[in-house]
């Protein structure tokens, strides 16, 4: 017997972990009931997992106390507002000080997501900490997963890929939800680029701030499935022009003085400031995000940017956002942008400008978003999402 999914009008044979199935997908709709043509064992698990959708049904964000105008970047470095604003679009930007941390700005930003979500914290599944600058370098989701009180231990761990890191960790818990059986996974983004900011070079001191975004990302029926289509890529050769490399201090230690093995053991380390090449990242964003957009609408079965409501791309520049914008031929009113009250920050860009929007009354629940985060990696990727 013949098995076969119909996908877009188009069918093909197909058999998943020995079982058949049949299935109608319709855009943006309820597919028809799956029906296995085997009884074998596997088969009732088969039909729950392929019938599970994913939505994001809460979001929330945190941001420092401290506000940085551009006028006072120019006490410190040669510049001022015209200059930054102009070629950023960049007015104010957060940083931590004092006895603030990043942990405790994910916490609070989580918390806000599960409260707009209605989910107490003992039903969440997963715990996913998308951050390079995180407070411990062996990863900080743990310590929210005791802070926000999960009491059944749930799995919760770090994932680092910078100013794409929230869109990785939308599309990892739409796998552990639609393959694992995870019902409600948290997805945050979080980073304080401002720990590794030279503050007198005028070239990167502008641009970034620091902030914490997240969404709840729950498992649904799939005729309720929100999540339609990720594109998602990586490219090493660009890692020179964004990178923060690990480096031994140069300082002497008399402690390895006595020692016939100089290189051992090793001197203190760190990392040094980031650095980065303005121009390069300009022309990789503009050139491979309205690619991976326009694949990742492909994928979702959407045609052209009249099918989705809202661009919201990583806040990187208002000239990079401005640039891509044309090239997808979405108007300004279309494109969602708070990067002149933030700066870039990183990997929680992406959700505190949604969870604003979101707030603000912009985006409504059934509008479509189309949204891509790109940097250092070099990495890229796109999401095709329903809000609600």
């Amino acid at each position: 017997m013949a098995n076969t999914i119909a996908a877009a009008g188009v069918s093909c044979p197909v058999v998943l972990n020995g079982v058949g199935i049949s299935k109608m997908w319709q855009h943006q709709g309820a597919p028809t009931l799956i029906t296995c043509s085997t009884t074998a064992t596997g088969a009732v698990e088969l039909s729950r997992l392929v019938n599970t959708g994913c939505k994001l049904v809460g979001c929330g964000s945190a941001v420092p106390s401290l506000r940085v105008s551009n006028n006072d970047l120019a006490k410190i470095v040669d510049t001022n507002d015209e200059w930054i604003s102009v070629r950023t679009g960049i007015r104010h930007r957060r940083v931590l000080s004092g006895k603030e941390n990043l942990t405790d700005l994910a916490i609070e930003a989580a918390w806000k997501a599960l409260e707009m979500a209605d989910v107490p914290p003992e039903d969440v599944d997963l715990i996913l900490m998308c951050s390079s600058t995180g407070d411990d370098r062996f990863g900080s989701a743990p310590v929210i997963q005791k802070a926000l009180g999960c009491k059944r231990n749930p799995l919760a761990f770090d994932i680092t890929a910078a100013c794409s890191g929230f869109l990785l960790g939308l599309f990892s818990a739409s796998c552990y939800i639609k393959a694992g059986g995870f019902k409600n996974v948290l997805v945050i983004g979080a980073d304080a680029v401002s720990r590794f900011i030279d503050w007198t070079d005028r070239g990167s001191c502008i641009l970034f701030g620091d902030a914490a975004g997240a969404v709840l990302v729950q498992a649904c029926d799939i005729g309720e499935d929100g999540l339609f289509g990720f594109d998602l890529h990586s490219d090493g050769d660009g890692k020179r022009h964004l990178i923060s490399t690990f480096k031994e201090n140069e300082t002497d230690d008399a402690s390895h003085e006595n020692h016939s093995v100089t290189s051992f053991p090793p001197k203190c380390s760190s990392y040094s400031y980031l650095q980065m090449n303005g121009k390069e990242i300009f022309k990789f964003a503009v050139r491979v995000v309205p690619q991976s957009i326009e694949a990742a609408l492909e994928k979702a079965g959407l045609d052209g940017s009249n099918n989705f409501d809202w661009l919201l791309l990583h806040q990187a520049n208002q000239r990079i956002i401005d640039g891509i914008a044309t090239r997808l031929e979405v108007p300004s009113e279309r494109v969602i942008s708070n990067l002149a009250n933030y700066g870039n920050t990183s990997a929680a860009s992406i959700p505190l400008a949604l969870d604003e929007a979101v707030r603000d009354g912009k985006v409504q629940p059934g509008h479509v978003i189309a949204a891509a985060g790109f940097g250092a990696g070099l990495t890229w990727a796109s999401a095709i999402f329903r809000w609600g």
